[in-house]
């Protein structure tokens, strides 16, 4: 694994029409910011997508925390796809008051 600094400059054209956020989300592991007692180096999380033992699992906190970012380094790690469904986006009745 590379401890290689993040390239900020890195698909300038491709990405200028994203929003910054996105732009600047972690792509590895090794970028990804905090909760380190479980995706650091010889953590669980990071055992098992080492290993290639992927399972279920919810990522859960507030806005702003990771979630998002974490679920697609660990869909990009096991070379999987990833679709990020929100259900206040997604306009999901299940929540809706009566």
């Amino acid at each position: 694994m590379s401890s290689r600094q993040p390239d900020l400059l890195r698909d300038v054209g491709a990405s200028l029409h994203r929003p910054l956020a996105d732009r600047m989300r972690p792509r590895s592991l090794e970028e990804f910011a905090g909760q380190q007692h479980i995706v650091g180096p010889g953590k669980p999380l990071r055992r098992a997508l080492e290993a290639g033992h992927l399972h279920s699992l919810i990522l859960w906190g507030p806005p702003g925390t990771g979630k998002t970012t974490l679920a697609r380094l660990i869909a990009s790690r096991a070379d999987a796809d990833f679709i990020a469904l929100s259900a206040v986006l997604a306009g999901s009745k299940i929540f809706a008051k009566r």
